[in-house]
């Protein structure tokens, strides 16, 4: 039996201090953060506020002429709950140009430039705001590649990256998230009707299981298949993580002096500071 159950209380205590000690370790003391109305941001954005404040969060809200009105309303509960600085900025004008040079654009091309296009609203709003980037990719999200390089997964710290998502879930009822965002199925929103599970083939709390003694507990996949997982399933998942790993890392540098930059030349993040 499989058992991800945190403790809530610990989990809050670590993440707050360390996006409270990583702002400030640089130098900054604020936060923004791409709220998209889904549990992931939410408590990210939720963290923050405990971390630095409100008055030190600016929470983004940005829609494109596609995404569900839930979103937006739901973004603004926690808005209002947790009296967070907010501004909205609708992307359409900006990213439909490229998107309507082709009329036959996929939906993982159209989500792909949504995702970047949200990215650079966000980076744009450090620099106006003067805060970090809070990262808003869980751990399932990372293990599978399910998020977008250069999109969703850019930020300067992330604080729920080692979070399963039913992990996530957990922290957020324990730090007041507001339910409607708790409960709704979860989703990108980047097309219409698009939800996570579906588009994966599979539910968080069946892969989360999976994943958790593959990575936490170094299962084999004969060890998983034993306790019970089917076996396409397991292989299916190994071969979606492992196809991802270039997602996880910085793009490699091709080596030619004795201190390459990510392979001899390794500091830590606050070196210099």
């Amino acid at each position: 039996m499989v058992d991800l159950t945190i403790n809530t209380d610990v989990a809050r205590e670590i993440l707050t201090g360390f996006i409270r000690s990583e702002v400030r370790r640089v130098g900054y003391s604020r936060a923004v953060v791409n709220l998209s109305g889904g549990l992931d941001s939410a408590l990210s954005c939720v963290l923050a506020v405990e971390a630095l404040g409100a008055e030190n969060v600016l929470a983004l809200r940005l829609p494109y002429r596609t995404s569900s009105p839930d979103s937006l309303e739901h973004a603004q509960l926690l808005i209002d709950q947790f009296q967070v600085q907010s501004e909205t900025i609708d992307i359409t004008p900006m990213a439909e140009p490229l998107i309507q040079r082709d009329p036959n654009i996929s939906n993982v091309r159209r989500g792909n430039i949504l995702a970047r296009m949200r990215m650079i609203v966000l980076y744009d709003k450090t620099e106006v705001f003067k805060g970090l980037a809070i990262g808003t990719s869980n751990k399932t999200e990372i293990l599978l590649g399910y998020s977008t390089l250069w999109g969703d997964m850019a930020s300067a710290i992330n604080p729920i990256g080692d979070l399963y998502k039913t992990q996530v879930r957990q922290l957020s009822r324990a730090l007041g998230v507001p339910s409607p965002i708790i409960e709704k199925p979860p989703s990108a929103d980047l097309w219409q009707g698009q939800t996570d599970e579906s588009e994966l083939g599979f539910t968080y709390e069946q892969v989360d299981k999976l994943l958790y003694l593959l990575v936490d507990q170094r299962y084999s996949p004969q060890e998983c298949i034993e306790e019970g997982f089917d076996t396409a399933f397991v292989n299916a998942v190994i071969a979606r993580v492992r196809r991802n790993q270039f997602k996880r890392m910085m793009p490699p540098i091709a080596k030619l002096s004795n201190r390459t930059v990510g392979y001899d030349f390794l500091y830590l993040r606050d070196w210099g500071t």
